[in-house]
Formats: structure tokens, C-alpha cells, sequence
């Protein structure tokens, strides 16, 4: 079905629930569960869901080489046919959105649905600045330092006003320990995705999640989003980076309630 040649699916999977497909693509120095986990049960509920851990993520051993955009998006694809879904929706948070959408672009005959959270379709200064800091920590192996910058910068100002110091230090603590080992490359991989070409091209129904407070990627960028690909829906939510840790539920509604007006 897919006019594109599609690569063996290699990478590590997550696979639960039954219904409609559902692919999810998670975001740099994480994984399928550590993105979606707080939603995953309520996403399986409705969908067999099926995603990719990028390499250094979850059990997908790192990459020695470059991470490249299209090989990612090609192996979620992959993977979810292998899983035997012919088409399926897609999700895709903050890098895991130019992924999305490169696989929307790729593979347009498979794509019932698009929904993007938190994410960016090119670098911008902000991205330019606040990236290279992302990786430098993480290549230098000082995980609480890096884990204060995370803290810092993903948790909208809302949330992290709230918590008590002990409730702060747990956050970084947690934060620490889930870093993955192929964060360096997935923070030099954003920088470079690019995916702006592919926006008029998307032809599924197309949901962008702006987070508001939103210290990485920009309101600027989600509206950048909704504008250029043809017929998108843009909502927003009031958290920073992290939907799944400040309003999962939420979070979680926005997508279901926007895949169920677009069943395959």
C-alpha cells in the first residue's frame, strides 16, 4: 500500500489496546512510555496503539551515527504495519512532531489522522539556544545539572510556582533518573528537523496542541503549524512542555475527542 519502500522495523515497541491504530512518536531523551505514559491506558482504551522507541530510548539500542529524520519516521510506520495496521492516526510530541509529520508526508495513504503537541516545524532562535545546552549537559554526564535545566525550562510557570521545594526536588530527582542514555543525539537531531516543505503537503485531518506556557517550543511555532497545513485545527492547553505531568487528563481528551471525529 505505502508507495515508499519501508525499512524492516528494528526499533523497540510499545504495543497495547485494540481499535483503531494509533502511532505514537515521543519526544528527545525519552520514550514511548515516558511520554505517553500517563495517557497510554486512556489512548489504549480506544486504539491499538503502537509506538517507536528512538535509538537510545527505551530497548532501541543507540545509534553510532547521526539520527536521521526520515529513517525515524519510516520505522514508526514500519512498525505499526508490522503490528498489522494498514492506516492509522498519528501523534507526535515536540520532536516526535516533525516525525509525525514526516511520516504524514511520506506515507500520506496510511494516515488517518494527525494530532501535534508541543512541537515545531523548524528551529527557531529560541530552539537554536536552548538545544545545544540540552546536549552539552547531557554529554557531559552531570544528570542533576541537566535534570535542573529540564525542570526549569518544561514545566510551565504555573506548575513549577506551585511545588514546595521538597515536591521541586523530587521533580529533578525523578527527572535524573529517566534521561535517556541517546539524549545527545536526539537533542542534535532537533535542531536540524526541518519539516516545513512537508506542511502544505499533509493531507489528514490535522489537530495542533499549543501549550502555553511552553518555554522550548513557542506559541509561534504551534500557530506556524496550524496556519500552513491545509485545514488544521489548533486548541490550546495552559502547561508548559510537559501536558502528561501538568494535565494529562486534559491532554489525553483533546486528542481522543479529535480522533474520534476523524475514524478511519
Amino acid at each position: 500500500m505505502s508507495a515508499r519502500t519501508l525499512p524492516e522495523a528494528t526499533f523497540a515497541r510499545t504495543v497495547v489496546g485494540s481499535g483503531p491504530g494509533l502511532a505514537l512518536a515521543h519526544g528527545a531523551g525519552s520514550s514511548v512510555v515516558g511520554t505517553y505514559g500517563p495517557i497510554l491506558d486512556g489512548l489504549a482504551a480506544r486504539h491499538t496503539v503502537v509506538g517507536v522507541d528512538y535509538p537510545g530510548s527505551g530497548n532501541t539500542p543507540r545509534s553510532a551515527e547521526p539520527l536521521q529524520l526520515d529513517d525515524l519516521a519510516d520505522q514508526l510506520v514500519a512498525a505499526a504495519i508490522a503490528e498489522g495496521l494498514d492506516t492509522f492516526a498519528l501523534s507526535g510530541y515536540s520532536l516526535g512532531g516533525p516525525v509525525a509529520i514526516r511520516a504524514a508526508a511520506r506515507h500520506p495513504e496510511r494516515i488517518t489522522a494527525l494530532v501535534l503537541t508541543a512541537t515545531f516545524p523548524h528551529r527557531d532562535n529560541r530552539l537554536a539556544l536552548a538545544l545545544p545546552v540540552w546536549r552539552k549537559l547531557a554529554e557531559s554526564g552531570d544528570r542533576e545539572l541537566l535534570a535542573e535545566y529540564l525542570t526549569m525550562m518544561a514545566l510551565g510557570a504555573d506548575a513549577l510556582e506551585a511545588m514546595p521545594d521538597e515536591q521541586l526536588q523530587q521533580a529533578i530527582g525523578f527527572t535524573a533518573a529517566s534521561v535517556a542514555d541517546g539524549t545527545p543525539e536526539h537533542a542534535e537531531l532537533a535542531p536540524r528537523a526541518d519539516v516545513r516543505d512537508d506542511l502544505p503537503h499533509i493531507k489528514a485531518p490535522t489537530l495542533v496542541i499549543s501549550t502555553t506556557q511552553d518555554r522550548f517550543t513557542s506559541t509561534r511555532l504551534h500557530h506556524q503549524l496550524a496556519d500552513t497545513i491545509p485545514g488544521a485545527q489548533l486548541v490550546e492547553i495552559p502547561t508548559g512542555h510537559l501536558p502528561m505531568v501538568e494535565r494529562p487528563e486534559e491532554w489525553q481528551q483533546l486528542i481522543t475527542d479529535f480522533l474520534d471525529l476523524h475514524r478511519a
